[in-house]
């Protein structure tokens, strides 16, 4: 049992306070059809909203599973404090002016570590937070209306967890079809963190699948546990993580004083864990409907069929840059298809097949088996229902019906697809999971929720990840000094890095000398300038001493001294691999695109640490950059066991020095052909102070 399982699922509810928002529960409660206790509490009311209310905590008729405390925050303190020594089993803690108030508030920071301190070990939800709609069982800490509806005896739901409370509010009014399970709002997070409320949302029999608004991580360990269980569960999860924006973060931390950490790395948390990631409300919720009425996809691929060629251009181009697909037919699909319709209808996919069988179902049942015998990943139907106002839509049922049956008949999974939500309308939706067909609203978050779906199905095949490689905070400031160039490629090549040789020089006649000691063509630098290209502090390819002198002459005053390098000869494609510590996921590795361009090209993929060859493979062939390493157009190839063995050593070196590492960047890293390695041609090191 989860100690949030009294809460989540209570069979007796407090009510604390007055005002507006208390009473509201005991209604919200009463309209439900809530089984157990209702228990006002307020000091001189002898009944709140219709019920028998309680002086006080004491006077109830035992200790209540869940309390909403809905008054101000000082006085909540204590109620806490009550309900933990009574044996309550939770509670909500509906007052802001905690730590989300920041600089503003000196007194935030202070109540929130007496809240904490207050609830012990008793599950405390907020604060700052609406609270909890359990439409299982009707039970609600929850003070405002809402427009969802209880599960039915037997029937399953999506659990939703948000930050906000309003856009929980707004999710609960969605008239889409979606049936909810739960409806939760975590605030802050001051006790109880996002994933151990998601934990105990998940073991309900009842929850299909998650949606998760993140707007800061609990805990990446808490997070792994989950996306571990929802793995066993079979129970896929989306998340809408905000933070892409600098505007975002800063209000992420005035809402909820949350970390967000960077986005570059949340996405690679989420990527490594399985858990899908989407942009928009709209599309968050079409992800939930195809979770909850198809679970995981086995693959991208699509199949779409529509009375329409435009509809099924506007399909294709929909699915373009997006991680799915619509494959050809194969020449026997395709014949079996063909000979359903006729010659006068074209057979591709997506499929046109035009109005000559429309309302004639044993027509369209033939033709919509036939095309969703080949094994696709998920058959969208394109179907726009008429509004029925003014209209009938009775041949539209014989639409669906064929297309029912062709799905039962190959055991396929399948989903209608209205452009317009308008032209879906709740009703319709219902009947559509009601016949085993996921009823999606929007061709662009169709394609997302299918993105989505086939993410997870394609991570759940993989092996679990390893726990990311989180680094206890020292306590001294992060950042401090670099190490100059010499010296950190000294660490690299201690490392077991490829780097080339090189030598210090203090002044022209000593550069001249290391350069005919180490063999031309050489490299020049500055030592002790980060940027060099930026600062003209770098000279390259360098053939005589001439050369090296007149370079010297110019740079031996920019920085602490010079340094000598022999050029890197044979060089196929530039990589950069840079590591960044991250607040909440430590070391962040990211590899892309190297060189002067690399902020112009923002070709680079992100990783958590430890990261294994696969992981790193996978990235560089995601790259821009990739066809370069692999001999673009007759050119040579790169020599990719290198760059991976030399992505792979730079991980290791940043895990063995994490507690002191702030950030290294090398770039480039020179991939010279098959056989001839990898290079590390520039490094910054910067060490915490």
């Amino acid at each position: 049992m989860s100690r949030l399982d009294r809460l989540l699922r209570p069979k007796s509810i407090a009510v604390v306070g007055g005002g507006f928002f208390a009473p509201n529960v005991v209604k919200q409660c009463l309209k439900m059809g809530f089984a157990g206790g209702v228990w006002p509490v307020h000091p001189s009311k002898d009944e709140v909203a219709g019920v028998k209310a309680y002086r006080s905590l004491a006077d109830l008729p035992s200790a209540p599973d869940a309390t909403f405390i809905g008054v101000n925050r000082n006085l909540t303190i204590d109620i806490v404090r009550e309900l933990r020594e009574c044996g309550a089993g939770g509670a909500i803690c509906f007052a802001a002016g905690f730590r989300e108030t920041g600089s503003y508030d000196a007194d935030g920071e202070r109540l929130q570590r007496a809240l904490v301190e207050a609830a012990g070990d008793m599950a405390v939800i907020g604060p700052n937070c609406y609270g909890l709609i359990n439409y299982a069982d009707g039970a609600l800490l929850w003070p405002d209306q809402h427009g969802g509806r209880r599960l039915k005896q037997g029937e399953t739901g999506a659990a939703i967890i948000t930050q906000s409370s309003n856009i929980a509010c707004n999710l609960t009014m969605q008239t889409r079809g979606l049936p909810l399970a739960y409806m939760l709002t975590a605030g802050n997070q001051a006790q109880t963190g996002l994933s151990e409320m998601a934990l105990g949302l998940i073991e309900d029999d009842r929850v299909s699948c998650l949606g998760l608004h993140i707007e800061g991580f609990d805990s990446a360990g808490g997070f792994e546990r989950l996306a571990s269980r929802a793995r066993e569960l079979k129970k896929p999860i989306v998340a809408m993580k905000v933070g892409r924006s600098e505007q975002a973060r800063v209000a992420t931390v005035s809402h909820t004083a949350s970390l967000a950490g960077s986005d570059a790395a949340s996405d690679a948390f989420l990527k490594r864990l399985g858990i899908a990631r989407v942009d928009t409300i709209p599309a968050f919720l079409e992800t939930l409907k195809l979770f909850h009425g198809a679970g995981a996809l086995d693959s991208a691929t699509l199949s779409s069929m529509s009375c329409s060629g435009g509809e099924a251009s506007v399909m294709a181009d929909t699915a373009e840059g997006r991680p799915v697909s619509f494959p050809g037919l194969k020449e026997g699909h395709q014949a079996r298809v063909q000979e359903t319709l006729g010659p006068l209808v074209a057979v591709a996919n997506p499929l046109d097949y035009n109005t000559y069988i429309w309302a004639n179902e044993p027509a369209m049942t033939a033709t919509f088996s036939a095309m969703v015998s080949g094994g696709f990943g998920l058959n969208l139907l394109v179907l726009d229902f008429p509004r029925t106002d003014r209209c009938s839509d009775a041949d539209w049922w014989w639409t669906i019906n064929a297309f029912e049956a062709a799905l039962k008949a190959n055991q396929a999974k399948g989903a209608v697809v209205a452009s317009m939500g308008e032209n879906l309308p709740e009703r319709h939706a219902e009947e559509l999971f009601g016949r085993g067909i996921v009823p999606l609203i929007g061709i662009a978050e169709a394609m997302d929720a299918a993105a989505a779906a086939a993410f997870v199905g394609e991570a759940w095949k993989r092996p679990a990840p390893k726990a990311v490689a989180v680094t206890p905070p020292s306590g001294r400031p992060v950042g401090g000094a670099s190490i100059d160039e010499a010296s950190a490629k000294a660490m690299l090549a201690a490392a077991g890095l490829s780097v080339p040789a090189g030598r210090n020089a203090s002044d022209p006649d000593q550069a001249v000398a290391a350069a005919s000691d180490l063999g031309f063509p050489v490299a020049l630098k500055a030592l002790g300038v980060a940027h060099k290209s930026e600062a003209g502090a770098v000279k390259l390819n360098l053939r005589g001493e001439a050369s090296v002198r007149l370079a010297a002459e110019q740079l031996v005053d920019l920085g602490s001294g010079l340094y000598v390098e022999r050029m890197v000869e044979g060089g196929v494609a530039e990589l950069i691999v840079g590591i960044t510590r991250d607040p909440m996921f430590g070391p962040v590795m990211t590899v892309g695109s190297g060189g002067v361009l690399v902020e112009l090209l923002k070709d680079s993929a992100t990783l958590l640490l430890p990261a294994s060859r696969e992981d790193i493979e996978t990235a560089l062939r995601g790259l821009k950059l990739f066809p370069l390493l692999d001999g673009f157009r007759g050119r040579p190839k790169a020599d990719l066991a290198a760059a991976i063995d030399a992505v792979m050593t730079i991980s290791d070196f940043a895990r063995a020095h994490a507690d002191q590492l702030a950030e290294l960047d090398i770039n480039p890293l020179i991939v010279c052909g098959e056989g001839k390695g990898a290079w590390v041609a520039d490094a910054l090191v910067v060490m915490e102070a």
